[in-house]
């Protein structure tokens, strides 16, 4: 069911998933919702973008030293983390809104039409971002630590490092693979 947009301006709801969503029908509201979603994607996938291509590339070729390598790479990831934590968080709340407020929405578990199929896809590879983000950074960046601590200590483990780091690097090639799905998706999906 969808609540009519002469409603007040901002009304709870509460969906079939018991997750809370708020309408807007406000034109401003809406407005920077669109705005806020689009700065947590450009920082989002702006970010993935620059540590798979800028960061990581220059901390692999300049830093040789395991240790060194690790620490850099820690206290980059340290600074983004957040960043990419709130864009996540700014990304669901106001696609939620952009999604109750859609005229194509029909409702929790309504796929009869092409947008709604598009953003159902969209959400599932979001969710496979995710997954993968959280892969690098509570699988790969720890153990790239701990390999770093151990060669310091004198335990030698040079090849370990470097299959960490082509782990790191094909888990980030796959979330940024993911990002251009979703891209592509909401393409299809604005274009309904």
């Amino acid at each position: 069911m969808r609540l009519n947009h002469r409603l007040a301006n901002s009304l709870p709801i509460a969906n079939p998933s018991g997750i809370i969503a708020v309408m807007l029908t406000s034109p401003f509201l809406l407005s920077l919702s669109y705005t806020l979603h689009l700065v947590a994607t450009v920082v989002w996938i702006g970010g993935l973008v620059t540590m798979a291509f800028v960061v990581q590339p220059v901390i692999n070729s300049l830093l040789s030293d395991q240790k060194d390598s690790a620490r850099a790479a820690e206290a980059i990831q340290k600074r983004f983390t957040p960043l990419a934590n709130i864009s996540l968080v700014v990304l669901v709340l106001t696609g939620m809104v952009q999604m109750t407020n859609n005229k194509f929405y029909r409702g929790f578990l309504q796929f009869d039409d092409l947008w709604a199929q598009a953003i159902l896809l969209k959400h599932l590879a979001v969710i496979a971002m995710i997954v993968v983000a959280g892969m690098i950074t509570f699988s790969i960046q720890p153990a790239l630590r701990r390999n770093a601590m151990l060669i310091a200590a004198g335990v030698d483990d040079a090849g370990m490092a470097d299959k960490l780091k082509a782990q790191q690097t094909r888990l980030m090639r796959i979330d940024l693979a993911l990002s251009g799905v979703v891209l592509i998706l909401t393409a299809i999906a604005r274009a309904q």
